[in-house]
C-alpha cells in the first residue's frame, strides 16, 4: 500500500495529517522560522539554511524574509534566484524554478488543491499538481500561480495576475485570469540596451 507521501507526490488524493508528512512540514517550518529571524549581517547563515531547506538549489539564491513554505524538499531552484518579501510556496507537489528568476513581493506558488465536493473535502482529502517555471522569468508583485501551471522561459508576468493556465516562452502575460498580452521581441532588447547606455552616460 502506498504511503500518504507517495500519494501526495503522485498528485492523487491524500490526507495531509499523516505523521510522516507532519514531520517533514514541521522541519520546513522550523528552518523558515530561523531564516525569517536572521538579519542582513547573517548572509552565510541564510545560505546554509536555504541549502538545508530545498532539495536542490543554485549557488546564488535569496529570499527577503519573511517567506513561508510547506515542505521545501519538494522544491528545486536554479541559479541566481531572488524573491522579495512575503512569498509563499505550498509545495505539496513538486515546484521547479529555473535560472535567473525574480519574484516580486507576495508571490504565491500554490500546488495544493481541494475536492469541489464538500463531503470528500470535509474528510480532509486534498491533492497537488506541480508548478514549473523556466529560465529568465520575472514574476510581478502579488501574482498567484495555481496548481499544474507551467510558465515558459523569458516571460514577464504582470503584478496581481492569477495564473490558471500554462504560459508559453517569450511573452508578457497579465490579468485575472492571466493571458498573453504580447510577445517579447528583439525591439525590447534594443530599447533596454539604449536605456542602459543612457544610464552610463549620466
Amino acid at each position: 500500500m502506498r504511503s500518504q507521501k507517495e500519494k501526495m507526490l503522485a498528485g492523487d488524493l491524500y490526507i495531509a495529517s499523516d505523521p510522516e508528512l507532519a514531520k517533514e512540514s514541521h522541519r520546513a517550518k522550523n528552518i523558515t522560522r530561523l531564516y525569517n529571524q536572521t538579519t542582513e549581517e547573517d548572509n552565510d547563515i541564510r545560505q546554509d539554511l536555504l541549502k538545508k531547506l530545498f532539495s536542490k538549489t543554485g549557488k546564488n539564491i535569496y529570499f527577503e524574509p519573511p517567506f513561508h513554505i510547506d515542505y521545501g524538499v519538494n522544491t528545486t531552484i536554479g541559479e541566481d534566484f531572488y524573491a522579495n518579501y512575503d512569498c509563499i510556496f505550498l509545495d505539496i507537489a513538486p515546484i521547479s524554478i529555473g535560472n535567473n528568476v525574480m519574484f516580486g513581493p507576495r508571490v504565491g506558488l500554490y500546488t495544493a488543491g481541494h475536492p469541489i465536493d464538500a463531503v470528500i473535502r470535509n474528510q480532509q482529502y486534498e491533492y497537488g499538481k506541480p508548478i514549473t517555471i523556466g529560465n529568465d522569468v520575472w514574476i510581478g508583485a502579488g501574482v498567484i500561480i495555481n496548481p499544474g501551471v507551467t510558465i515558459g522561459s523569458n516571460v514577464v508576468i504582470g503584478s496581481g495576475s492569477v495564473v490558471t493556465k500554462d504560459i508559453p516562452d517569450n511573452v508578457i502575460a497579465v490579468g485575472n485570469p492571466c493571458r498573453v498580452l504580447r510577445e517579447i521581441t528583439e525591439s525590447d532588447h534594443k530599447t533596454w540596451e539604449l536605456e542602459k547606455e543612457k544610464y552610463f552616460e549620466n
